[in-house]
């Protein structure tokens, strides 16, 4: 099989590397990037393809896909709490305007 052959992959691969890509491609990222991504990130989930077979390949991790949305973006209970008083502050200062 050459290299870049997707045959080796199941449907459910090949459908997560396409919505992957398209989330890619609407931040702006060019489309043979965009692929390039989207399939390292479906082998470093899924540890490449796994064509059909009881028991065969591994199971998925979605490692990738949760170090990259919005897991820990909040911050600790003080930065939130911070946030919330500059926001209330800024608030209360633009009521009057």
């Amino acid at each position: 099989m050459p290299r870049g052959d997707k045959g080796a992959y199941t449907d459910k691969q090949k459908r997560k590397a396409e919505h992957i890509e398209e989330g890619y491609e609407k931040r702006g990222v060019p489309k043979k990037q965009a692929e390039a991504r989207a399939w390292a990130t479906v082998n470093k989930e899924s540890g490449g393809g796994n064509k059909s077979g009881s028991g065969r390949g591994k199971k998925d991790t979605h490692e990738s896909s949760s170090r990259g949305g919005s897991a820990n973006k909040s911050g600790s209970a003080e930065q939130r709490s911070a946030a919330a008083r500059k926001g209330w502050v800024t608030r209360r200062k633009n009521a009057g305007k």
